[in-house]
Parts: structure tokens; C-alpha cells; sequence
């Protein structure tokens, strides 16, 4: 896999979709796929680069990341832990006390309709722990 030529002038949605693109694979298809059902739930999440390399989704605070192995697409979720999942799409990471990932294998699809629902969930929760942090005094 060839990597893509980035500068780092270059915008987040840049480097997600020089991403994609490198991959060239059912990975890149997969990672597109998921970044558009985020899109779609949640229309003001915002696009990062973080970590060296990694595609993140935020509103109020870190949603999920996408990251590409040679066998799966991981999509972590920052505050999985706290969220329900009546569904049961999270399927890695399950021990932790904090996060949850979905790990999507060649030829899988996921349930768009739950997991834009544990998009707009993490997004909530993000939003309530934002409102709930007091604020700092000053003198």
C-alpha cells in the first residue's frame, strides 16, 4: 500500500479521504461508508487528524475513531462504555471500563440504523458532560 502524500497544511476531511483513497480496498469502502452514516447522523460533527494518523469524528468531545488494519476497520468509540447498545455492535475492547469498538471484517455490514443511533447517543453524551463541568471562577 502506497502511502498518500500529505503536507501538514492539508484539512482533516483531507486526510480522511487521502486515507480512503490509499487503502483502495473493501477497508477504504468500509471507512467511506461509516464516515457518511456519521455525517448522516450527526450533521455538525467535525473531522480530525489526531495521533499520527488517525480519523476522528468529535462533537463536544471525541465521538469515535477510525482506524484500518490489515483485517478490520475499528471504530472506537471514546464513551462506549456509557452508552447502550441494545444491538449488541460493540464486539471489541469489551473489558475496559471506558471505551467500546466495533470491529468490521471484510464482507460485514453493520446495521446503519444502530449504529447512527449510537452516533447521536455519544454525541448527547458529550453534549450533557460539557453542560454538567462547572465553570471555572475568576477573580
Amino acid at each position: 500500500m502506497k502511502k498518500a502524500s500529505t503536507t501538514s497544511a492539508e484539512s482533516p476531511s483531507a486526510l480522511i479521504d487521502a486515507r480512503i483513497a490509499e487503502l483502495g480496498d473493501w477497508r477504504g469502502e468500509t471507512l467511506s461508508r461509516m464516515r457518511k452514516l456519521i455525517h448522516e447522523a450527526d450533521p455538525e460533527v467535525v473531522e480530525e487528524w489526531k495521533w499520527m494518523g488517525t480519523p476522528v469524528w468529535s462533537h463536544d468531545g471525541i465521538l469515535c475513531t477510525g482506524e484500518s488494519y490489515k483485517a478490520v476497520v475499528k471504530l472506537t468509540f471514546a464513551k462506549g462504555a456509557s452508552l447502550a447498545d441494545p444491538t449488541k455492535l460493540f464486539n471489541s475492547s469489551l473489558e475496559g471500563n471506558t471505551r467500546r469498538a466495533i470491529d468490521i471484517r471484510e464482507g460485514e455490514v453493520l446495521d446503519a440504523r444502530a449504529f447512527q443511533a449510537l452516533i447521536r447517543e455519544a454525541a448527547a453524551l458529550n453534549a450533557s458532560s460539557k453542560k454538567a463541568k462547572p465553570k471555572k471562577r475568576t477573580k
